[in-house]
Formats: structure tokens, C-alpha cells, sequence
């Protein structure tokens, strides 16, 4: 009894203990999609998946700088509103 308690909790994170901790999900490629990501991944030596979520991590990354670019902006335009409509005569 002994054995199989201590084998549970060995085998508990014997393959991929990063992934273990993740949400699985499945994402539907094109052929033409896989086919580039594939050839993508094997030029810079990495695999799919992992390809795959640095191009994940680099859209999220980007998504959110674009958002903090736009509400700088919006504070800016509002802050600067009279000097705007100045020049702009």
C-alpha cells in the first residue's frame, strides 16, 4: 500500500510538469497555417506548441501596448484639448 501511494505522487509530474499546470486547448490550423507554423518552428529549432505560444504572448504583449498607446492618447487629447483646437485654427 505503502508503494502505490508513493508511486502516485511520483508519477504526478513525470511528463511535461509546465504543461501539467496549464489549460489545454485544441486550435484548428489550416493545412497552410500548420504547414507555415511547422516550418516556422523548425527553423528556429523550437516546436509547434511552442512556437505557438510565443505567438500568442507576443500578440497579447502587443494587443496591450496598442491600449495603453491609445488611452495615452485620449488623456493627451483631453489634457491638451484648448492648445489642440489653437493650432488647429
Amino acid at each position: 500500500m505503502a508503494f502505490g501511494r508513493s508511486r502516485r505522487k511520483r508519477s504526478a509530474h513525470w511528463y511535461h510538469p509546465d504543461t501539467m499546470q496549464c489549460m489545454a486547448m485544441t486550435l484548428r490550423l489550416t493545412d497552410e497555417e500548420q504547414q507555415a507554423l511547422r516550418e516556422r518552428a523548425a527553423a528556429e529549432g523550437i516546436s509547434m506548441q511552442d512556437a505557438a505560444r510565443r505567438a500568442i504572448r507576443d500578440y497579447v504583449a502587443r494587443s496591450e501596448h496598442r491600449a495603453r498607446v491609445a488611452a495615452a492618447v485620449d488623456l493627451i487629447a483631453k489634457v491638451h484639448a484648448d492648445a489642440i483646437d489653437r493650432l488647429g485654427r
